[in-house]
């Protein structure tokens, strides 16, 4: 990472590194690790993970005082799920700063929601070490909390339709379900996206959204609607 690409980056993270290195090994996967001692991401990952979760209950006590622990266990899971720390590294573009090994840049490591999750998570570690709890509370806050609670209960308490759908497939030993975006309507500041979700080689439902990720949700639940119906066999 160039300097010119470290101040973008921090510029867009919100911090600037005492120690640039904590930032460049957090970006750092084991694919691209060259020392056996292993300066690759993933104790940073391990450490953000237990920020990550400290921060955000402390958020849920404050902003939902009449919730008792199982809405804040569950509204937690939500808050920190895989899907929504991708969607905050994808916010950041932490894929084009990772640091790969040729294997998985050759198979689109760059795009792969679990490296980015990851590299998401270890960002946090990161900023932790170089100043602190409350600097990346802060970052998580921009990053993550904010955005995701903008909608307020709702948006935590809306039903996860992809999950669902999941957990009835694996439950009957069935593969997952693919995602496809099948078609992209509107101008660039409005646009409409149209879904499909397909499995097993046949499209099961079709959404459309004003965000690929409602979308998604809409397909899931018409899907699941359908498989439980049995109008599509497994």
């Amino acid at each position: 990472m160039t300097p010119e690409e470290r101040a973008e980056l921090e510029s867009i993270l919100g911090h600037h590194f005492e120690r640039p290195e904590r930032l460049e090994r957090a970006l750092t996967h084991r694919s691209h690790r060259q020392d056996p001692a292993g300066a690759d991401n993933e104790r940073l990952e391990f450490l953000g993970d237990r920020v990550l979760g400290l921060a955000a209950s402390e958020r849920l006590c404050h902003d939902f005082p009449g919730w008792d622990a199982g809405k804040l266990s569950k509204g937690l899971a939500r808050l920190v799920s895989a899907s929504a720390i991708h969607g905050a590294a994808e916010r950041l573009n932490l894929g084009r700063h990772l640091r790969l090994g040729p294997g998985e840049e050759k198979t689109g490591g760059r795009e792969k929601k679990r490296l980015l999750a990851d590299a998401f998570e270890a960002v946090v570690g990161a900023i932790y070490l170089d100043a602190g709890l409350p600097a990346a509370a802060a970052f998580l806050r921009r990053a993550l909390l904010d955005p995701a609670l903008n909608g307020g209960v709702d948006g935590l308490e809306r039903p996860d339709h992809k999950s669902a759908l999941q957990e009835w497939l694996q439950q009957r030993g069935l593969p997952a379900v693919e995602y496809r975006i099948h078609r992209e309507t509107g101008p660039e500041h409005h646009k409409m996206f149209e879904v499909e979700v397909w499995h097993a080689g046949r499209a099961l439902a079709a959404s459309e959204g004003r965000s690929k990720k409602a979308a998604e949700q809409a397909a899931a639940r018409l899907a699941l609607e359908s498989l439980e119906a049995g109008h599509v066999s497994g």
